[in-house]
């Protein structure tokens, strides 16, 4: 039987989706395979090679429940050198299994029942769950294609209560794309030095960002280090999702709690892996800049070509690798869409309202596929969608 916390907890759209499209694979049909945030290249090379040689001498044993010391080093190193943001490797830095295990880590071991969280709208399914499993409260915050997908610092602040513990960021964000904008950041620590919130800020996408875009952290505004718990990893940077590799960093008092939930949940992340995420960081970095040029250039051609469908329309994304469709002229839900496209023109979505209620109505496109992919994905969209608002004129 159970538990009412797992009631609480939905499938993953985004997996129910991949296997759907699995199943049309398995019937000999083409399938273009938009729906899932997992960058289509290979892990650098010498990235690879540094895990094996790792595993060819020895280390595959555990290591210390933190993660390796020489990758917590290094993690530090970087923030100091890139953010002038100084952290201990051996208090204020655990590796986690994945970004994701470090959002569970953060809202766990500190959350109690009924403190509330603030969480973006739309935003990773993740946050919303995580939330639950610590028997808190996620409330919403907007995020409106109207002002750009930005945070309103007066929409936060009006739903901040006595029960308010903690405030999620995104930046850039999955599955808007956006990066939030340094003065409403500022604004956002205001609120969160006066109301003695913790802010939990997932960077994962911090360095898919598309210029003029900039990346701005908050750990960096004035008190705000001491208050914040930085999360980041390997996966898309580096094209490293199946090595399961992230990490959280913070001040001590923060960090400690979180370390002891991960010693009982995973005891450590993988040992040989960490030599490859060291080398990640700090071997030739031009194979993951090459792919983010790829990426942007994707995005230039995917942008306008979908804001060209009848019944879709889009905002340019500054980051990440994802098209978040507005499709309610088409007049159906996300789910509904999303299956249609699946069905009559081979291309796997996800609905909109995976990532919240304001979802509702969009779907969620991944350029995770050749360009040339991509071209025929809009093209059997676009057949789709003109015939779909034909029939709805009548």
């Amino acid at each position: 039987m159970q538990s009412i916390k797992t009631q609480r907890i939905p499938n993953s759209q985004i997996r129910l989706m991949l296997d759907a499209a699995g199943k049309m694979e398995r019937e000999g049909k083409e399938v273009i395979h938009l729906e899932i945030g997992r960058p289509d290249f290979d892990t650098p090379a010498h990235v690879v090679e540094a895990a094996i040689a790792a595993l060819r001498a020895g280390k595959h044993h555990y290591c210390p429940n933190a993660g390796i010391p020489e990758l917590r080093r290094a993690i530090v190193s970087r923030y100091a050198d890139d953010y002038r943001l100084a952290y201990d490797p051996d208090s204020g830095v655990v590796v986690t299994n994945g970004v994701a295990e470090a959002v569970y880590l953060s809202m766990n071991a500190h959350l109690n029942p009924g403190d509330q969280i603030l969480i973006p709208d739309p935003g990773w399914l993740n946050y919303a769950v995580d939330a639950v499993c610590s028997y808190a409260e996620p409330v919403s915050y907007t995020l409106s294609a109207a002002n750009g997908y930005q945070p309103d610092v007066e929409e936060i602040a009006g739903k901040i209560t006595p029960r308010t513990r903690m405030i999620m960021l995104v930046s850039p964000s999955n599955p808007v794309g956006s990066a939030t904008r340094p003065p409403l950041l500022e604004g956002i620590a205001e609120l969160a030095l006066k109301h003695d919130l913790i802010v939990v800020s997932d960077e994962i996408y911090e360095k898919i960002i598309y210029p003029p875009a900039r990346h701005a952290s908050i750990a960096c505004l004035p008190g705000m280090k001491d208050r914040t718990l930085l999360l980041n990893g390997f996966s898309k940077f580096w094209s490293m999702t199946g090595w399961r590799l992230g990490y959280a960093l913070g001040p001590a008092d923060l960090i400690e709690p979180m370390l002891r939930y991960h010693l009982y949940m995973l005891t450590s992340v993988a040992t040989f892996p960490q030599y490859g995420a060291l080398e990640a960081l700090q071997g030739d970095q031009k194979p993951s800049i090459a792919m983010v040029h790829e990426f942007r250039r994707r995005r230039d051609f995917m942008a306008p070509a979908v804001n060209r469908i009848p019944g879709f329309s889009c905002l340019i994304p500054d980051g990440a690798f994802y098209l978040f469709v507005d499709a309610r002229p088409a007049g159906l839900d996300g789910y509904e869409l999303a299956n249609l496209l699946l069905a009559e023109a081979g291309v796997v979505t996800v609905a909109g309202e995976c990532f919240g209620k304001n979802g509702a109505g969009h779907i969620r496109l991944a350029l995770t596929c050749s360009l040339e992919k991509l071209q025929k994905a809009v093209a059997s969209m676009d057949r789709v969608m003109r015939a779909r608002m034909a029939a709805a004129r009548g």
